[in-house]
């Protein structure tokens, strides 16, 4: 009787846990779902896009790396297209475009 009466009390346990993940995750979802429609971003928003610090998108932002906006010369917004377009700088090529690179150069100079 005691065995059963522990078991039962771990599924409960379990049960609660599980609930609380699942409450977790639904969490995120509606906070990725509102990300995704907004096209004006806040720094709360930029960091959990870029996932960089709050304090390290500040910090961009007070050196001019990163495009932004303050209308109202307090708040800091961000256009989510010029943050997107800010991601993809300075591409790294792969291996395969380097010796393409390295071939195409090497053909042409030795004419």
């Amino acid at each position: 009787m005691i065995n059963e009466i522990r078991t039962a009390q771990r599924a409960s346990e379990f049960d609660k846990q599980e609930v609380q993940d699942i409450k977790e995750t639904l969490k995120r979802i509606e906070t990725y779902s509102i990300l995704a429609a907004k096209n004006v971003l806040t720094c709360d928003d930029v960091a959990l896009l870029t996932g960089l610090s709050k304090s390290h998108v500040y910090k961009l932002t007070s050196t001019h790396q990163i495009p932004h906006y303050k209308p109202t010369g307090k708040m800091v917004y961000f256009d989510r297209s010029e943050i997107e377009s800010w991601l993809r700088q300075n591409r790294v090529a792969t291996e395969q475009e380097i010796q393409e690179r390295a071939a195409t150069y090497v053909a042409t100079k030795s004419r």
